[in-house]
């Protein structure tokens, strides 16, 4: 049994957060039901390319929406609101990452829908809220990176700023919403009172400012952009120069440091008072890295693997092709088959969540509107 088995969900999502968040409530076994709107050949994401799995289909939509269902309803009918209530009084929650003045205009809140079912929780996935001036503006991940002041700290401090190279708030904004949503049913299940829950991308970029942001508000240094992707106090955390390439090493803590100096050859940067203390080597940091360039440039990225993996927290820089072959992604089955009707060969990257060390089972999404006949009557399905 998956731990989420008998938890229904409705959503009206499209496009990132949402589909994100709701992914892995439905791998994790909740029925997911997507609503989408006939007219519009549903969610945005089934005709982003460039890769497509036929009629209404994508493989960048699959990668959002794998194990839920389909329905389409026109929720600005009534036939649509009617059959949408009726789905409402089975449902444990109702879900949606539309504009924040949208919910309330279609009844997709909890004060509008406590009357069907007072049990209901309601999730909404926003740009900016709904409580506020910008609730009516559309908004998305690249422009939360940019406000929130993120792509200041992304990047090589005498280029440009730079966002993330995956969409990171829509995501980390799909989790948070997840996380609140099956908080609120489980209070909902022990009081019989549902409610609504908010997140929005523009909060969670903010708070993705994490200690940085923490450290300025009370009157910290401004963070900034580092050379070498560098952490923004402790060091070495970066990337350093071998022969063939780069490579990312991580001394989070003295003895990792300590570890490091010997196996390149240089013990005796141990006493040197510029790379001493954890201070110091912050203070000294363009030093330490010409240092570590120059001794780490003589061998290549695999030897270097070979003396350091296991000794201290190191990693090669792959670009996704090599990413993808790495022997241990084989290894711990994080590619995984997903026969689609129209590619009987495709795969995708696994859920990284394991239930009692086993891999969660991926099933394609249905296609555009195919769960109309099993989930709403006969005369719904067809209007």
């Amino acid at each position: 049994m998956k731990p989420l088995e008998g938890v229904r969900i409705l959503t009206v999502e499209q496009f990132g957060a949402g589909p994100y968040g709701s992914l892995f409530l439905s791998d994790l076994g909740a029925e997911v039901i997507k609503i989408e709107n006939a007219e519009t050949n549903g969610d945005t994401s089934r005709h982003v390319g460039p890769r497509f799995l036929g009629e209404n289909d994508s493989e960048y939509f699959q990668t959002l929406n794998t194990n839920k269902k389909s329905i389409t309803l026109d929720l600005k009918s009534k036939a649509g609101v009617a059959a949408l209530k009726r789905l409402v009084a089975t449902a444990d929650a109702v879900m949606n990452n539309l504009r924040g003045d949208q919910p309330e205009k279609l009844g997709l809140d909890y004060k509008t829908l406590k009357a069907v079912n007072p049990a209901v929780v309601c999730l909404h996935i926003s740009a900016y809220g709904r409580d506020n001036e910008r609730k009516a503006w559309p908004g998305y991940d690249f422009l939360m990176q940019a406000e929130a002041g993120l792509m200041t700290l992304t990047g090589e401090p005498d280029g440009p700023p730079q966002r993330f190279g995956s969409s990171m708030i829509d995501f980390m904004t799909g989790m948070t919403g997840a996380i609140g949503l099956l908080s609120c049913i489980i209070r909902a299940r022990q009081t019989g009172k549902g409610c609504d829950v908010d997140t929005c991308l523009f909060d969670v970029a903010m708070h993705q400012l994490s200690y940085p942001g923490t450290w300025y508000i009370n009157g910290g240094a401004m963070p900034s952009r580092l050379a070498r992707s560098a952490h923004q106090s402790l060091t070495p955390v970066q990337t350093v120069q071998t022969k063939d390439g780069w490579i990312y090493v991580m001394c989070m803590k003295d003895k990792f440091w300590e570890e490091l100096a010997r196996r390149i050859g240089h013990p005796q940067y141990l006493e040197d008072p510029r790379f001493a203390t954890a201070a110091a080597r912050r203070d000294n940091r363009g030093a330490l890295t010409d240092v570590l360039d120059e001794a780490m440039s003589l061998k290549t990225t695999d030897e270097w693997l070979g003396l350091l993996r296991g000794h201290l927290p190191v990693a090669p820089i792959y670009d996704v092709a090599q990413a993808i072959a790495n022997p241990f992604v084989t290894a711990a089955a994080c590619v995984q088959p997903v026969p689609h009707p129209a590619s009987p060969n495709f795969k995708m990257l696994a859920n990284p969540l394991k239930i009692d060390g086993q891999r969660l089972e991926l099933v394609p999404c249905s296609p555009l509107g195919a769960d109309n006949a099993a989930l709403l009557d006969v005369e719904q399905a067809a209007e």
